[in-house]
């Protein structure tokens, strides 16, 4: 196999699947509560430094081998007053926690707050530490020690992760645990979606940085908790309007469970009460819900394909030429090409780029419209449903001798076959474009052809793949 482009740059594209939220809810609201104080950096923790990440104190930086009393003593804030707040606060509607374990550890008290309340405790990892350059061995020793200290002090597993601070790897190790019902580390779509990571088939709820109040912490960002209220507000609005979306909304203890940052939450749950609409819920249930009404199906894709199936599946696809196939595999394909319009694409940028000769070589190989090889009944498969469903296959003597006459007369000016994607016309509507592009100049005419072999491919795609 070549190398393939790894990164999803399609998604759902411009077809996003019914959600069907219960009550026709226009919005699924996750409210997401992250619990990190007492998990953070700290040579208390056994640490290298002090925290420097997503607190009040502008421009904090780590202190080497030293505790910073000012970083902790914020942090402590978020868990001795602020969740307190906000527990208050959320009181009665569907919270995730994203809880770090040893955070949890930690704070007793708010674990039974959080079991009392209802909430569903998922995992944040084993510390609030960055990622990134830690070995994929020790990255899977500590989500498997994350499991086993959640499962410890909350009394059962967590079926939920978020790490947040990840590594290239945290999605693939974590769904390699078969732990999960949904993970969290992405933030590319407004709705859940399905990752076939080996033989898993792992669901992905994909969590913000935007609608979030750590933008209090980082620049540019929130000033006011009005700001935070009104972006909360505006984009609920949107996804209200667009209905059928998820909308994650993140929450620190030790930012937005501050008096004046807790004001803008509490500016959008009364707006999102007073407009309706809104199906608040945890992550645990929109998972069930998703897994319930879209489940995974399995499929062969284009990019994961080797060679020989690849030019066997799509080696007819542009008429008696796989070549075109042949030379596609070798692009750098990925899952924006599993889609009918991602592969024609790939298909096309072959016979673009293919010499004159080889361009006409594809043209040559098409079959005259109505003509010697259709009632001898020698067509492809492809070219002889494509040409019956126009009644191409059903010609009045009349109708076949004009047929007849304008391919002798086409190829005769032209040096190939007419061409036309058949499926977007009428068998009038042909006889028309015939008739007008015949009178063609041969470069305008070749120009017009090609593209008219990329439709076709494009549409015979479109009836194998999505």
């Amino acid at each position: 196999m070549p190398d393939r482009y790894p990164r999803d740059m399609r998604g759902y594209a411009a077809t996003p699947p019914e959600a069907n939220w219960p009550g026709d809810a226009r919005v699924a609201v996750s409210l997401v509560l992250n619990y990190e104080e007492g998990g953070e950096n700290s040579v208390l923790h056994g640490d290298a430094a002090s925290e420097a990440f997503l607190s009040d104190i502008a421009g904090a930086s780590m202190w080497p081998g030293m505790r910073h009393w000012n970083m902790e003593s914020i942090y402590e804030y978020g868990a001795r007053a602020g969740f307190w707040r906000l527990h208050r606060m959320l009181r009665g509607l569907p919270v995730t926690i994203y809880g770090v374990a040893t955070a949890l550890a930690r704070s007793p008290e708010q674990v039974a707050a959080m079991k009392q309340a209802g909430w569903e405790i998922a995992s944040h990892g084993l510390k609030w530490v960055e990622h990134k350059d830690m070995p994929e061995e020790v990255e899977r020793a500590q989500i498997a020690e994350a499991i086993r200290l959640h499962a410890e002090v909350v009394g059962e597993p967590p079926r939920g992760w978020y790490t947040g601070r990840c590594s290239a790897n945290t999605v693939r190790l974590t769904a390699e645990t078969g732990q999960f019902d949904w993970i969290s580390d992405t933030y590319d779509d407004d709705l859940p979606y399905w990752l076939e990571v080996g033989s898993r088939d792992q669901l992905v709820i994909p969590y913000t940085l935007e609608a979030n109040d750590m933008r209090f912490a980082v620049s540019p960002g929130w000033v006011t908790g009005r700001d935070f209220g009104d972006y909360l507000c505006d984009t609920f609005d949107t996804l209200h309007a667009e209905g059928g979306r998820m909308f994650s909304v993140g929450l620190h203890c030790r930012l937005v469970g501050r008096p004046g940052k807790a004001s803008g939450l509490q500016q959008f749950l009364t707006h999102a009460r007073q407009k309706g609409g809104a199906w608040f819920a945890t992550r645990g249930q929109i998972a069930a819900h998703w897994a319930a009404h879209h489940p995974h199906q399995r499929r062969e894709r284009p990019s994961e394909m080797h060679r020989k199936a690849f030019v066997q599946a799509f080696g007819g696809i542009v008429e008696h030429s796989p070549w075109v196939a042949e030379r596609a595999w070798d692009l750098e394909l990925g899952p924006a090409h599993d889609s009918a319009t991602g592969l024609a694409n790939a298909l096309a940028r072959i016979l673009r780029t293919a010499s004159e000769e080889e361009r006409l070589g594809v043209l040559q190989a098409h079959p005259d419209l109505a003509g010697k090889l259709a009632a001898a009944k020698r067509l492809t498969g492809d070219s002889t449903a494509e040409q019956a469903s126009a009644g191409l296959d059903a010609l009045t003597d009349e109708e076949r001798e004009r047929f007849t006459a304008l391919n002798s007369a086409y190829v005769e000016r032209h040096g190939f076959p007419f061409i036309i994607a058949v499926r977007d016309h009428t068998k009038a509507g042909i006889l028309q474009h015939f008739e007008r592009r015949l009178h063609n100049d041969r470069a305008t005419e070749f120009a017009e052809a090609l593209r008219q072999v990329e439709r076709i491919a494009e549409l015979r795609l479109k009836a194998i793949l999505p």
